[in-house]
């Protein structure tokens, strides 16, 4: 039995209901919708800092590191506790936009001889990225949710065009399994969406397998749609679904997941080359605004969402910029490969610079955040 994947969103229904709230009242569900959406926000950003700190919490207890604290959140400390078996401080703080472990030797020379400046590079090396690869993690994870939750997975065999479609006149059949999109490989409908989203606003060539034989339909043109000046493709056609078994769940999980992270990579690279602006990087409150708006649409948007959350999180801390993840994770490569470390004191000050700029960035772009709430 073959089922339909809808790509495309037009079958879609979306109706909405009007209730007549006197000004007072709507003033106090607005207030209480904007409640609701920080405390989702809260919820979300806690769970990901935990997780993260969670990887380098416990490799570091796996490679026997002295930890002196636990922390979930910044500033001053709500709740805080010290382990009679292990001397270490689990500490809950007010302010919900980081957490840390702070471990003996972690930014100085020291003594003890389970100070983290003491063991091998390799093991630091590992402490520091499990906090990322955690966020990674937890990303897939939710993504297998997504997946299990779906009542079926799509493919990239074309099952029905949309009335005029431009995919069907520019000599795509209904039957064709999509196999790639100019040089990109395809494999689920999730990909394939994106890839015409990347490489659909111009012609392009779409290797397809039909009547068991591989051919390329040459220049190929997609629907088109411009946002913020950006011209993207988009599918006019629907899809055959697949059923759900342990293959299937895996090989969509694997895609979806190695998708997402490509969608996050490309974003980064676009700001970098500048196909987009400053303007439209998201900060705390715009990622506030964002799961607000998810969560009244539903909990699988929702859940979407915080899976690219946690994906973007783990990507942009294994970035080889100062400060970050990766950052460290360089000057312990240095070290891993001459012998010896950097000297710490230069080693700081690059550090504390890249600091120093990303929170110029985040005030930067919290501040865009702000002027857009009221804009």
């Amino acid at each position: 039995m073959r089922c339909i994947h809808d790509v495309t969103g037009d079958d879609e229904c979306f109706s909405k209901k009007v209730f007549p709230y006197s000004e007072g009242e709507g003033l106090k569900m607005q207030f209480l919708n904007t409640l609701w959406t920080i405390l989702i926000a809260i919820l979300i950003f806690g769970a990901l800092i935990l997780i993260h700190e969670l990887g380098h919490y416990l490799t570091a207890r796996l490679f026997h590191v002295r930890i002196l604290e636990f922390s979930v959140g910044m500033g001053p400390k709500a709740v805080s506790r010290v382990s009679k078996k292990t001397g270490i401080r689990y500490s809950l703080r007010w302010l919900p936009v980081g957490g840390f472990v702070s471990m003996e030797g972690e930014d100085e020379e020291s003594a003890d001889e389970n100070a983290l400046s003491r063991k091998p590079a390799w093991q630091r090396m590992i402490i520091t990225a499990a906090g990322s690869l955690m966020n990674l993690l937890l990303g897939v994870i939710l993504t297998a949710v997504m997946v299990g939750s779906a009542s079926s997975l799509g493919t990239t065999t074309v099952f029905r065009f949309a009335d005029g479609a431009v995919t069907e006149q520019s000599g795509l059949q209904i039957g064709d399994t999509i196999c790639k999109i100019g040089k990109t490989n395809v494999h689920v409908a999730y990909d394939l969406r994106y890839t015409v989203m990347r490489c659909g606003a111009e012609k392009t060539d779409v290797t397809v397998l039909r009547d068991g034989k591989r051919l390329v339909v040459q220049d190929v043109s997609f629907p088109v749609e411009v946002s913020d000046g950006i011209a993207y493709g988009m599918v006019d056609f629907s899809v055959v679904g697949e059923g759900k078994n342990f293959g299937t769940m895996i090989k969509h999980v694997y895609y979806e997941s190695v998708t997402s992270i490509r969608m996050i990579w490309d974003s980064l690279v676009d700001l970098i080359r500048g196909r987009v602006g400053v303007e439209q990087v998201s900060g705390p409150v715009g990622v506030t605004q964002a799961i607000g708006e998810a969560a009244k649409e539903g909990s699988y948007n929702l859940l979407f969402l915080t899976a690219l959350i946690a994906l973007n999180l783990g990507i942009f801390n294994l970035l080889p910029f100062p400060a970050l993840d990766g950052g460290r994770i360089v000057f312990q490569l240095i070290e891993l490969v001459r012998g010896k470390p950097i000297n710490p004191k230069y080693e700081g000050y690059i550090h504390f610079a890249g600091l120093v700029l990303l929170m110029l960035l985040m005030v930067l772009i919290t501040f865009k955040d702000v002027w857009g709430l009221f804009s």
